[in-house]
Formats: structure tokens, C-alpha cells, sequence
């Protein structure tokens, strides 16, 4: 695969435009309105596996839209779309008890999307202890961990995270991170949910230990939007559509390795951190934000 990117749809899409659709896969599309539909990616073999570059499971994208422009009621819509999604890997009970977890650096903007949206998180477990609760049938269990990155604490994410699992000994956990794109457009319209997990980093191009059920020992469920593109892409996206010139010899003589985002992420950024916010909140706060 020329291009990078961490959506299963970009992959799919790519498959499809190269010929090469793999067989181990079966893919979904439903549309919720008319500014949001979802497409549902299940990669079942071996073979699947292979052709997306990535472990078999779930991959859920959901595409929204007019965030940016501002349309009547898009972020609700758009969380209560992602909510209904996300209840099909999380189902309520009353002893359910959850740990969201915010991949990244709040100080780097492209990279702030997981600290942003745990704070904006319902956190209940404290709740619990004061009142000495096994469970509730209005909310979950839910702690909130942003670790930062190992360039600011120097320690390995995932040790961190299977440490705070250890402590808080949740049925889930719920990642949030940034991911990278082929198409600059991702960067306001989509979010992808997954249950196969996530390597720290993936989206910055700085992919560390990952974090799945086979690693710290519980269901990982992971969600994430596309802030950054690799210059690569871009030049290659280019190339092809101009023709006439050798992108990896440009590449090559200028030592290029760099990351792209939008001049928009900012807002990107407060956008999508609420809408995640909000459909986690729906999902394991049924009776507060029903």
C-alpha cells in the first residue's frame, strides 16, 4: 500500500480502485440522514488481514457532513449517530464499568484529540466509592486516564495504561486518538471505531507497544479521526493527478518526513472531541443523557 493511512475505508477504497478487493472482508454502508452515514468494514480471514494491514475485527466509519459550516443540530446528530454505533461493542448493564483512556499531547493540537474529549468525559467512579455502589442502572463505572506521550513522561504508553487497567479493573476500555488520512477532506467529516485496539502514535507516524485485548487483558474498543496527513501522500496524490514527474525521487533528494494538518484543526479539534464526548456519555450514561 503506496499511501498511508489509518482508516479501513480509505483501504478498502484503494483495494477497489486497484483491482485487488480481497475477499476476507464484508462491508456495510447505511445512511442515517441526509448528512451522516456509516459504513461498517468486518475483516474475517486471514486474507483480509493481509490486503488491509490490519488485524481482523470491527472497523466502523462514520461520516458526517457540515461540522464545520456549522449545520443546524450536526453535532448532536453526529453523536447520537456515533452513540448508536459504539452500543453495539458496549452493552449497559448495571455493574458495567469502563476506563477512557485519551491518547496524545494536549500541547500539540494535531495530536490533542484524546486529552481533549476525556475531559469532556462524565467521569463517575469516585461517585461510587463516596456512596460504596457495586453499580447503578442510570450510569456506568467510568475513570478517565490521559497518559500525555513518552517524549514528555518517558515511559512507555501502553505500561501506563495496562498498569491503570490493573488498578481500575474495567469489562472496557476506551481509547481516543488521532489518526493519519489520504484525503485532506477526512480531517472535518469522519471518525473511525474499531475493537482490535491501537498503537499509540499512529496518526503523529511515532507508533509504539500496542494496546489490544491480548496485551493488557481486556476489550479495547478505540475511536479516532484523521487530524494529520504524511507529506508523502499528499505528493503522491499529486502526481497522479498531474502527471509528468517522479514523486518518490523528489521525495528522496529533499529528505522529506513530514506531517500535514489543516488550518482548521483547532476547531476540528473542539468539534470532534465533542462529538466523541457526547456519544461516550449517550452510551455508558444512558439514564443522565437519554
Amino acid at each position: 500500500m503506496k499511501y498511508r493511512t489509518d482508516l479501513a475505508i480509505e483501504t478498502e477504497q484503494l483495494l477497489t480502485e486497484a483491482r485487488q478487493q480481497a475477499s476476507g472482508y464484508i462491508k456495510k454502508q447505511s445512511q442515517i440522514d441526509k448528512d451522516i452515514s456509516v459504513t461498517e468494514i468486518i475483516i474475517t480471514t486471514e486474507e483480509g488481514e493481509k490486503a488491509f494491514g490490519r488485524d481482523r475485527g470491527t472497523y466502523i466509519t462514520v461520516e458526517v457532513d457540515g461540522i464545520l459550516e456549522g449545520k443546524e443540530d450536526i453535532k448532536k446528530r453526529a453523536a447520537r449517530a456515533l452513540a448508536a454505533e459504539l452500543k453495539k461493542y458496549i452493552k449497559f448493564d448495571y455493574f458495567l464499568k469502563v476506563l477512557v483512556v485519551g491518547l496524545g499531547n494536549e500541547k500539540v493540537t494535531p495530536d490533542s484529540l484524546g486529552p481533549h474529549t476525556v475531559d469532556k468525559v462524565k467521569i463517575t467512579s469516585h461517585l461510587f466509592r463516596i456512596f460504596e455502589c457495586e453499580g447503578d442502572w442510570e450510569m456506568a463505572n467510568v475513570s478517565g486516564f490521559n497518559p500525555s506521550v513518552t517524549g514528555v513522561t518517558g515511559m512507555e504508553t501502553a505500561d501506563l495504561i495496562e498498569k491503570t487497567v490493573s488498578l481500575v479493573k474495567p469489562d472496557y476500555v476506551v481509547i481516543i486518538d488521532s489518526l493519519a488520512a489520504k484525503e485532506m477532506g477526512r480531517m472535518n467529516t469522519t471518525i473511525q471505531m474499531c475493537d482490535t485496539g491501537i498503537a499509540p502514535g499512529a496518526g503523529m507516524g511515532n507508533n509504539r507497544r500496542e494496546i489490544s485485548e491480548k496485551t493488557i487483558g481486556c476489550k479495547v474498543i478505540s475511536l479516532g479521526v484523521p487530524t494529520v496527513i504524511d507529506s508523502r501522500t499528499l505528493l503522491l496524490e499529486a502526481a497522479e493527478e498531474t502527471g509528468g514527474w517522479d514523486p518518490e525521487e523528489y521525495i528522496k533528494k529533499r529528505d522529506m518526513d513530514m506531517i500535514v494538518t489543516s488550518t482548521d484543526i483547532d476547531q476540528i479539534i473542539k468539534d470532534f472531541s465533542d462529538i466523541i464526548a457526547d456519544a461516550i456519555n449517550i452510551t455508558l450514561h444512558p439514564g443522565i443523557y437519554s
